[in-house]
């Protein structure tokens, strides 16, 4: 079998030497990754064009084509048929044989080029050959202009190929063709389209998370993210960076005004990723705003967010609303990982500022311990994405409790604010208030002989936080679950 790729359209209006250098990107993705199908598959090209030459004894065009479709750089994928020139007449004969019962009810058009010395000229082949297809189908006739079915057929010198089915690539620039930047992701639906969409732009990423929620979390989105890197950008190496950022929500959650919470959970992250940019070799940042989303998002915030770092801040969905988005990420694969993250907001503002003024998060920012964001970025653990799922902790699994033992002592997690608003009741047991960004420092302190129920009011937070207070040893911990 052999396949004719062409290069995304933007490829062709580059200067000779751009074109030339994403020319042999896009042949090196392909022969990387089609080698893990089969070494022996042959991989050419030149200035417009890739020819793939797959061995005929392999049962690979399934595996080959579906590889293809998840490269970015490549607009079309061309099947050609391979045949010795025999004469005019076996060329028309092959071409009835391939496109047939395709032209039932359609218009044809048959386009023919030739590269060398031969007998006939172009139209000669393309008269022969419609004439031969007309007879042979039941094609509605030939429309030169617009046809629905283009027959094309390329002689070069003593062999000739027939085009079969054309494929629609992703486009894009081929990857590594591009700089590197840093995506930030948690794993939802906006992250993980932000990263698609760079990396379909040439645009070699590396993923950056914030740990706020414990092990749990951390297991969805290295999953979500050695998803998308094994299919979209497995030619070449990524790394997968966490970052412990509880300590951090817990500084914001003491020194900064409630109202500018968001934004300066947000400022910080920025810091932290514009620091570990740098140490590898990124020069952008990539999020996954979009205007107007949440109230950290709004034009005003995101300008204040963005006056936390030197680094050009790259948001693809910006413009984009949440069906698009989910729509995108359905497409792509993303969306059953991201319907099944668990949902975590590291602070969760009474009436946020949409309007944050700069001077006034920079004083708040002031109050806070600089040492806790430079402790956060020094304890961050590096990861190959390659080697994401081997290294992966998995989660603890942890009991949920519908109704607690008299002697069971329930620890509410929730922000004071929540508790507030809709207080936790329960006439036989103990309640204590420990808010989740105060759970690791305080659970070491709790008498040992006692069993610990951690609530929140959808069950998510407190899920989390036993998982990883369990994967800590803490075999006293459960979630307190009532039923609904």
């Amino acid at each position: 079998m052999k396949l004719l790729i062409r290069p995304a359209p933007e490829v062709a209006i580059k200067s000779k030497p751009v074109r030339r250098q994403q020319m042999r990107h896009l042949r090196q993705n392909i022969r990387k990754l089609l080698a893990r199908l089969d070494p022996e598959i042959r991989v050419e090209g030149g200035w417009d064009r890739v020819d793939v030459d797959v061995p005929d004894d392999r049962s690979l065009s399934g595996p080959v084509i579906e590889a293809l479709l998840r490269i970015p750089g490549i607009s079309t994928i061309q099947e050609i048929g391979a045949f010795p020139l025999v004469s005019l007449e076996d060329v028309a004969e092959k071409a009835v044989a391939a496109f047939s019962e395709r032209l039932n009810g359609k218009t044809f058009a048959v386009r023919a080029r030739r590269h060398g010395e031969h007998s006939f000229r172009s139209i000669d082949l393309e008269r022969t050959v419609g004439a031969a297809l007309m007879q042979a189908s039941r094609a509605r006739g030939v429309d030169l202009k617009s046809p629905e079915v283009e027959v094309r057929i390329e002689v070069h010198g003593d062999q000739f190929h027939i085009a079969h089915r054309r494929h629609r690539g992703l486009g894009g620039y081929p990857l590594g063709s591009v700089e590197n930047v840093l995506t930030l992701i948690s794993g939802g639906y906006d992250s993980s389209v932000a990263a698609y969409l760079m990396m379909r732009r040439g645009l070699r990423n590396h993923f950056l998370f914030f740990n706020l929620g414990g092990t749990a979390h951390e297991v969805g989105v290295r999953q979500v993210v050695h998803y998308l890197w094994d299919r979209y950008g497995a030619s070449h190496s990524a790394k997968f960076i966490s970052v412990p950022f509880e300590g951090v929500v817990a500084e914001i959650m003491r020194s900064v005004n409630h109202r500018h919470w968001g934004v300066v959970l947000k400022r910080q992250m920025l810091m932290a990723a514009a620091e570990i940019a740098r140490k590898n070799n990124a020069v952008g940042l990539v999020t996954g705003d979009a205007v107007a989303q949440v109230s950290s998002q709004t034009l005003s915030n995101l300008n204040v967010v963005d006056r936390a770092s030197d680094e050009v801040v790259l948001r693809p969905l910006v413009s984009m609303d949440k069906e698009s988005i989910i729509r995108i990420a359905r497409e792509i694969g993303t969306e059953t990982f991201a319907r099944n993250m668990p949902e975590y907001c590291g602070v969760i503002s009474q009436k946020p500022a949409t309007r944050a003024k700069l001077h006034r998060v920079e004083e708040d920012e002031a109050r806070m311990d600089a040492a806790v964001l430079v402790n956060a970025i020094e304890a961050r653990e590096e990861t190959p994405v390659n080697r994401l799922l081997e290294t992966a902790v998995t989660p603890e699994e942890v009991e949920l409790v519908q109704t607690p033992s008299v002697d069971d002592v329930i620890i509410d997690v929730r922000h004071p604010y929540e508790g507030e608003q809709s207080p936790l009741m329960l006439t036989n047991n103990e309640i204590l208030q420990i808010p989740f960004y105060e759970l690791n420092q305080q659970i070491p302190g709790l008498p040992a002989n006692r069993q610990y129920l951690l609530y929140c009011d959808r069950g998510t937070v407190s899920r989390m936080h036993a998982g990883h207070l369990k994967a800590e040893g803490h075999e006293n911990v459960k979630v307190y679950a009532p039923a609904v």
